[in-house]
């Protein structure tokens, strides 16, 4: 989908160096049950309306990572795929008529059939897995670092390696992805925060503070926002986390310069 210039063109703000970039707070519209409530490291969306959209899971942990599809809303996935207990289960995306599922560190990925959930292939993979999405004609992958990798759809062989930059500085903590209006989209590790990044510079142009979609746990640490979904309609998403009672449906909306350089600061540590 192409994006839409009257959402693209809001929120411009100035990051340190010049560097033009868009600031966005992302608004809560929806809010619907998190199945399990599992160890989140991956989400995808099919189409449709969100109330009947079709929801693909990743969750991780040694022993309980799973793969698993529902209807938005619902408490109970339709299928749920077990991985080996020797795997953790990360990232995932749909290409065509199946599902790449990442693990952590143990050097191999999965892929399924996207309705049965049935594992078809295990392939080796060169990095550790974090997140994943389908870009066009290629995949991209995360490893928690600011390295993104392009990676062919049928095999995850990789074509070539980019990293995220905000002003010339690297963008660390870049996990679980999603595509929309010709940008990537990472949950940033440890923070409410999602970077919007251009596929041919590798240039951070969007931040957005997702705060309102987060749940607070205090003391559990792992209790981390992770997993993104794009949806459909420009600027809009599903996001939850680790272990959250909730999936959000939010739409990102232009937010003040200030908020957005303080935001940009956030991203690098400076």
């Amino acid at each position: 989908m192409r994006p839409s210039a009257c959402w693209i063109r809001q929120a411009r703000v100035t990051a340190a160096g010049g560097d033009q970039l868009r600031a966005w707070r992302a608004e809560v519209i929806g809010r619907y049950p998190h199945p399990g409530r599992g160890f989140t490291q991956g989400l995808i969306a099919g189409t449709g309306s969100p109330r009947q959209v079709a929801i693909w899971e990743s969750t991780g942990l040694y022993g309980q990572s799973a793969l698993c599809r529902y209807r938005l809303g619902h408490l109970r996935p339709q299928r749920r795929a077990r991985l080996d207990e020797t795997l953790f289960g990360e990232g995932i995306c749909r290409d065509g008529a199946h599902i790449w599922q990442l693990t952590w560190q143990d050097r191999v990925a999965l892929r399924w059939d996207a309705r049965t959930l049935e594992l078809l292939e295990r392939v080796p993979y060169d990095r550790e897995g974090w997140g994943i999405c389908a870009a066009g004609g290629y995949v991209v992958t995360s490893d928690g670092s600011s390295e993104l990798v392009r990676r062919d759809p049928g095999t995850l062989s990789p074509w070539d390696v980019f990293v995220a930059r905000l002003a010339g500085s690297p963008v660390p903590r870049l996990n679980d992805l999603a595509f929309s209006s010709g940008r990537i989209w990472a949950n940033v590790a440890g923070t409410p925060l999602l970077a919007g990044i251009d596929l041919d510079s590798g240039e951070v142009t969007d931040v957005a503070d997702a705060r309102p979609a987060r749940e607070r746990r205090p003391g559990d640490g792992q209790a981390i926002m992770n997993g993104i979904a794009a949806l459909p309609a420009p600027g809009e998403f599903l996001l939850t986390g680790k272990t959250y009672r909730y999936i959000y449906h939010v739409r990102l909306v232009p937010t003040r310069d200030r908020a957005g350089r303080r935001r940009a600061s956030w991203l690098t540590g400076r």
